[in-house]
């Protein structure tokens, strides 16, 4: 059982999730590298390649994430949480030695499956966190996801310099040495009296984006979530090899390139929307984000000189107020009791638009920069991302002018309540008291 100080435990979890974005951001730099050794390609058709690897990755994770969260619901979250570390470690030594393309896949496989214990991870926390520290711990677990997304492609440019199979066991021996110490300091969270049997139908990946058609205006909102969300994977999507195609950039170039964006989002993300959004609100500061991720597309695609690309992120930059103000803008029109639904549609959405994005921007990045295209132009991925943010800024513009208050909203609820509790017909006026 858990011990009275948790702060060895939280310390595991909290490198639980900064290997587990390590690992996704150490690849990015050398995978092109890595894919374009295994099977003597070009850079365009290597694109294509680590599209679909990224799918494999992506879609595991989606579907697994419910299960395995569920099975720790049944076992326990430590031996969950364990496996994790193992299976972690054991796959990025595995994709080290990979003497073929098809390992590499085998690879991505089993690593979307470990990665998907941070639904465990979260569970952890609140299983071992008093409500009055509930959100702080929370918010730790955001700063090692931040964290993971800097230095992992930091490190992985550095060490690609040692080869492109470097950096897996790097990533390897982080997992395995961080297994260790977890099978020391690790204490069980969820007593035997606590938990439930496994049942499949919990393990529902769509319906929490169903759900939210009980919200038309939030339904609507979480449309131009998604076409945003969707043209923001062209980042991580073909960075790398648009870098590398168009500027001869190295693994390291790459690396330290995607650690600078890195540091920029999180300056944006933990800085400056706690100064802007109170200024501007949130639907300003959403147009302000989703401008500025368009202009950024924009630049990205017109640059042609290596420098040119972190001036576009200085400007690109403010892209990263888009999110935490729509999420707060969707949070804002729905009732305080389906906040926990409204979050967990907004994580299955990022994980569908992880599924897509990575094969659609590959295939447009593989197919324009290769010689079968009418015209050379490898920047028409983001073109297409910029195509996305409009149609995502022409949803926002529709459906936000119709947005109500959270206080009208938290009054709708409580009259639905009331509704409810004296059953009277919809289309009678509700009796209140005092009225």
């Amino acid at each position: 059982m858990l011990r009275k100080d948790s702060s060895p435990a939280l310390a595991f979890i909290f490198v639980t999730v900064l290997i587990d974005m390590i690992g996704f951001g150490i690849v990015l730099p050398v995978l092109p590298d890595l894919i374009m050794e295994l099977k003597d390609v070009t850079v365009s058709q290597a694109s294509l390649y680590g599209g679909w690897l990224l799918f494999t990755y992506a879609i595991l994770q989606f579907f697994c994430g419910p299960i395995v969260g569920n099975l720790s619901d049944r076992f326990g979250r430590r031996p969950v949480l364990l496996w994790s570390m193992l299976a972690f470690g054991l796959d990025y030594a595995l994709m080290g030695i990979a003497p073929s393309i098809a390992w590499l896949f085998l690879g991505r496989a089993v690593a979307g499956m470990a990665g998907a214990a941070h639904t465990t991870a979260n569970a952890y926390i609140a299983d071992v966190s008093p409500p009055e520290k509930r959100a702080q711990n929370f918010g730790l677990m955001g700063a090692a996801f931040g964290l993971g997304f800097i230095i992992g492609p930091a490190l992985g440019g550095l060490l690609g310099s040692y080869g492109s199979r470097a950096p897996f066991f790097a990533a390897a021996a982080l997992a395995l040495l961080n297994l260790c110490y977890g099978y020391f300091v690790l204490p069980e969270s969820l007593p035997p009296q606590g938990r439930r049997p496994f049942h499949w139908h919990r393990a529902n990946t769509l319906g929490t984006i169903l759900q939210l058609r009980s919200y038309p205006l939030v339904f609507a909102l979480a449309g131009a979530l998604f076409l945003w969300m969707l043209g923001h994977q062209v980042l991580p999507s073909i960075w790398a090899y648009y870098t590398k195609e168009k500027f001869a950039w190295s693994s390291r170039d790459v690396g330290v390139s995607l650690a600078f964006a890195g540091v920029l989002m999180a300056a944006v993300q933990a800085g400056l929307t706690r100064f802007i959004v109170p200024r501007l609100g949130e639907r300003r500061t959403v147009m302000v984000g989703l401008t500025a991720g368009g202009l950024g597309y924009l630049g990205y695609a017109a640059a042609t000189q290596g420098w040119m690309m972190y001036c576009v992120m200085l400007v690109g930059m403010m892209a990263g107020l888009t999110f935490p103000s729509l999420n707060a803008l969707m949070s804002q029109q729905i009732p305080k009791n389906a906040q926990g639904e409204l979050q967990g549609a907004v994580a299955s959405i990022f994980s569908l638009t992880s599924i897509v994005g990575p094969v659609v921007m590959t295939q447009l990045f593989g197919y324009f920069s290769s010689p079968a295209a009418p015209f050379y132009f490898p920047g028409a991925a983001f073109i297409f991302a910029t195509f996305l943010v409009v149609l995502s800024m022409i949803v926002f513009l529709r459906v936000v002018r119709h947005a109500v208050e959270p206080a009208e909203v938290e009054l709708a609820a409580a009259t639905a309540e009331i509704d409810a509790a004296s059953k009277v017909p919809s289309d009678e006026a509700p009796v209140v008291p005092g009225a």
